[in-house]
């Protein structure tokens, strides 16, 4: 079968959140299973001698406006992927917004982008294309609307960013008023790009089986819930993996010491340079770490209630996160006052990674998590992961059950249900047998992504 990825950023070339990782890590897996080729958007800020120029080009007609699209090429591992070029696509500096918020011509930047992936679909003679969130959720539409005879399968990666747009959008994009109905792209008065995902997809899914059941709820559902209620036949959660070539700790080049499950002192070394590096002190203190952005999702506001009588215990914690200025400048006032805390602006992967290499513990304290990847990359750097029981987390994570990954988990999201998986944390680090017996466990545990893969072929052979 021929098979066209499509996401609005793949690792290497552009990259915000774990989408990134999943287009390019998943891909990777299905080229041994299937023909599959890789398309995202072309951001001003790539460079172009990186890539080759495609003999594909083309123009598509969006609302009575024709867009020039040129196409460039790359070869990562034996997969191609391709990078749709358009003025208007590509001329913003950032992927989706910038300080000031998101870009007001999403709607057409996306639509050009989906419009192209299917153009591009119909000249390669793609059978299914795979898109993935509101940014390529027009593509199904697209298909159906054409009667192209083309299968689609359509991701949720985060049912919270769903592309909502005021009702005039539709001339722009090209899109009929019929297609304005409850049963289609109406939402409450706008235009949603992710409905058109649901509703016209032969088959969804989300990044792990538990989220898939969450966002049935209204809880989870984020205003959708009675629409997936509806499509829940064609729904299924196949939970991700990792890259586990990119994240290695016995190969990996941005440690002081590769390490392995059998060779756990080499991980403590990490710790020591890291901590020295950042001019943390008392090495032989826990350390916790965080990786994440600062966002309400991500238990930012639970994080910074917990945060006093946190910090009050015999630990260190860092903390790597970008995000709303007004969770920054809250976390720089505890970094004032406590000398155990040091917070690290930004996001940079090097530093993630020895981050990751350097922890005891990580903490996770999200809101809700579709899938999650933080949990799985510290697990294989030996780092134990302390979680909230939702989404990919309770997939991935296990306290009672001698399955992949081990750790720590709290069901509700409180201060006192975060702050007591913390001190459970705290009793098994004193005990350190017990302590690395966890480690080594999860350290070779499988998290790559050859069971989603399988499971994706499996599903691509069904709807085919």
């Amino acid at each position: 079968m021929r098979v066209l990825f499509c996401a609005s950023e793949i690792f290497g070339h552009a990259k915000s959140g774990g989408l990134a990782d999943v287009a390019y890590s998943l891909v990777q897996v299905l080229s041994k299973y299937t023909q599959i080729v890789s398309v995202m958007p072309f951001y001003t800020f790539m460079d172009k001698k990186a890539y080759q120029k495609s003999a594909i080009n083309f123009s598509v007609e969006l609302g009575g406006a024709e867009y020039e699209i040129e196409l460039y090429e790359s070869l990562d591992r034996g997969v191609k992927s391709y990078f749709v070029h358009c003025a208007l696509l590509s001329s913003t500096k950032e992927m989706y917004g910038d300080e000031s918020g998101e870009y007001a011509n999403n709607d057409i930047r996306f639509a050009i982008f989906s419009a192209a992936v299917v153009k591009l679909a119909t000249i390669l003679k793609i059978e299914l294309i795979h898109a993935n969130d509101w940014h390529s959720a027009l593509v199904p539409l697209f298909v159906k609307r054409a009667d192209l005879g083309i299968k689609t399968i359509f991701t949720i990666h985060n049912l919270a960013y769903q592309g909502v747009f005021e009702k005039n959008s539709l001339s722009r994009i090209g899109i009929e008023e019929k297609y304005f109905t409850m049963e289609a792209l109406e939402f409450y008065g706008k235009v949603n790009f992710l409905k058109a995902g649901i509703i016209f997809s032969d088959m969804i899914t989300t990044v792990s089986p538990t989220y898939a059941k969450e966002i049935l709820t209204k809880e989870f559902g984020c205003g959708l819930e009675g629409l997936l209620m509806a499509n829940r036949h064609k729904l299924t959660g196949i939970m991700n993996g990792i890259d586990t070539d990119v994240f290695d700790p016995q190969n990996d080049k941005a440690l002081w010491s590769p390490f392995g499950a059998d060779s756990l002192k080499n991980k403590y070394k990490n710790k020591k340079e890291f901590q020295k590096e950042i001019a943390l002190r008392d090495v032989k203190k826990p350390l916790f770490i965080m990786i994440s952005r600062m966002v309400h999702q991500k238990g930012f506001d639970l994080l910074l209630e917990s945060l006093h009588d946190f910090l009050k215990e015999d630990i260190n914690f860092v903390l790597l996160a970008n995000g709303e200025e007004s969770y920054k400048k809250r976390v720089q006032s505890y970094e004032a006052e406590y000398k155990n805390f040091k917070f690290l602006s930004g996001y940079k992967e090097e530093l993630s990674h020895q981050i990751y290499a350097a922890g005891d513990f990580l903490l996770m304290p999200s809101l809700y998590e579709p899938c999650g990847l933080n949990q799985m990359i510290a697990a294989r750097y030996g780092t134990i992961p302390i979680v909230h029981k939702v989404g990919g987390l309770a997939d991935s994570v296990h306290e009672k059950k001698m399955q992949c990954a081990r750790g720590f988990l709290f069901s509700k999201p409180t201060k006192k249900a975060l702050l007591m998986a913390i001190k459970r944390a705290l009793r098994l680090k004193k005990e350190s047998k017990k302590f690395n017996d966890m480690i080594s466990f999860n350290m070779n545990c499988d998290f790559s992504f050859e069971k989603s893969a399988l499971l994706y072929y499996k599903l691509y052979k069904k709807v085919l």
